[in-house]
């Protein structure tokens, strides 16, 4: 297993990188389900950078507890600082996402915006598999990503376009994965069922609400 990228060093920079290259496209995207999470009280969130969604959900929802995971210390210092007043709501563990087992089960809400694309699919299997056993019955997971449609746009824009993403995150953060994986077939092997999925700029952006499974 290689080590997780470090992202560290893009913690302060993280919020205007995105707003340079996305405008406010990939906050829109993360919130696209935030409405689906008002009934949650106790949420597991994967890889949330500095913390932006975080802090949105707690504000709308002021009975929710929060797991909140990553694997630099420095995003979750910046997660807690957004938080603000809210941050005791938010226990912060720095870990390998995907070696964590979660410490306060059973969730009803599991978060993770634009991080499996970090991961393999063989590693997004063995994530959601416990991750299954840590949600109740029909808990909610949102996933936010990128995508590359089937289409002209999908051929001609987006594949290289997330290519070069690829790599300059290698370059900055020594990630070494350069090739989306296959999310849908990791959640689905453990059970999770896809109810609902909006998509932004042509396909590249994508939201998505996930059910565990019943029992």
């Amino acid at each position: 297993m290689n080590h997780p990228p470090n992202f560290n060093r893009l913690a302060s920079l993280y919020r205007w990188m995105e707003f340079a290259t996305f405008g406010p496209w990939l906050s829109r995207t993360r919130c696209a389900f935030l409405s689906e999470t008002a009934t949650a009280n106790n949420a597991l969130i994967l890889g949330d950078g500095d913390g932006r969604f975080t802090a949105r959900l707690l504000q709308t929802n002021p009975n929710i507890q929060i797991d909140a995971v990553d694997a630099s210390p420095a995003m979750l210092r910046a997660l807690l600082r957004r938080a603000g007043s809210n941050s005791s709501r938010v226990r912060a563990h720095q870990a390998d996402a995907r070696t964590f087992l979660p410490p306060n089960p059973p969730y009803d809400l599991i978060v993770t915006h634009f991080f499996l694309d970090c991961l393999t699919t063989t590693e997004i299997q063995s994530l959601a598999a416990t991750l299954r056993t840590a949600a109740f019955p029909q808990a909610r997971w949102i996933v936010s990503e990128f995508a590359v449609p089937p289409t002209r746009f999908g051929r001609l824009v987006a594949r290289p376009l997330i290519s070069n993403l690829y790599r300059a995150f290698g370059l900055l953060t020594g990630l070494t994965h350069r090739h989306l994986p296959d999310h849908h077939a990791g959640l689905s092997q453990s059970g999770f069922t896809l109810q609902k999925r909006r998509a932004w700029l042509g396909g590249l952006l994508v939201s998505e609400l996930w059910l565990a499974p019943s029992a």
